[in-house]
């Protein structure tokens, strides 16, 4: 087999495999956490077992998915990070970034952080081996920005990864919390969450010669 017809196979196959996470979407968005491989191959117009053979179980499923909408969220977490705008606007965006996105999408969202809730056919998926690691990826890719931006001293690594995992941390729980009781706006729990974290992060240089936070 030579290179060009080797590559044609594998955009087919990707090609094939973003269909398929699509037609997955479409039935997280109608059934949230209630999503069965079942529903999803049958949306897909395919059979289970070739669903399996794609992605191995609901678990590699999942982490697929758990990928393609983490990727965009830290692109528009990033962007509001990098927008024209003082220190303080950027805090607040980013955190209304993340919580407008689990508000636009919550079953998506209740799929990926809870997703044993709708549990039927599919028994023994483990929710914290597949969320947990989703929350450290985000927890990381905080830290990096964070440590890219701030000077935080000479323990500046560690500290950068305190606040990436202790920022997500907080976002998580409180928009977990708000999405279920809406005990206030979007824009008062952002106010509110930017207040707690504004202390520091106002205090705080950005590092010399870094993209400045």
């Amino acid at each position: 087999m030579d290179t060009t017809q080797r590559t044609g196979q594998q955009r087919s196959a990707d090609r094939r495999r973003r269909e398929l996470l699509e037609a997955a979407d479409r039935v997280v968005l109608r059934d949230g956490p209630g999503a069965s491989m079942n529903a999803i191959a049958a949306e897909a117009g395919i059979t289970k077992p070739i669903l399996y053979r794609h992605f191995g179980d609901k678990g590699g499923l999942y982490a697929a998915l758990a990928k393609r909408h983490t990727d965009a969220l830290l692109d528009s977490l990033r962007a509001a990070l990098d927008a024209p705008a003082e220190r303080r606007q950027r805090v607040e965006a980013t955190l209304d970034t993340y919580l407008s996105a689990i508000e636009a999408r919550p079953q998506v969202y209740r799929f990926l952080m809870h997703p044993a809730e709708g549990a039927t056919s599919d028994q023994g998926f483990d929710v914290g081996k597949h969320s947990a690691p989703l929350l450290r990826r985000m927890g990381e890719e905080l830290a990096q920005v964070i440590g890219e931006r701030l000077d935080l001293g000479p323990d500046s690594q560690r500290l950068a990864r305190v606040w990436g995992h202790g920022i997500v941390g907080m976002m998580h729980a409180a928009g977990d919390w708000w999405l279920g009781e809406r005990p206030c706006s979007r824009a008062d729990l952002v106010r509110s969450l930017a207040d707690l974290l504004w202390g520091r992060l106002a205090a705080v240089g950005d590092r010399v010669g870094g993209p400045g936070f």
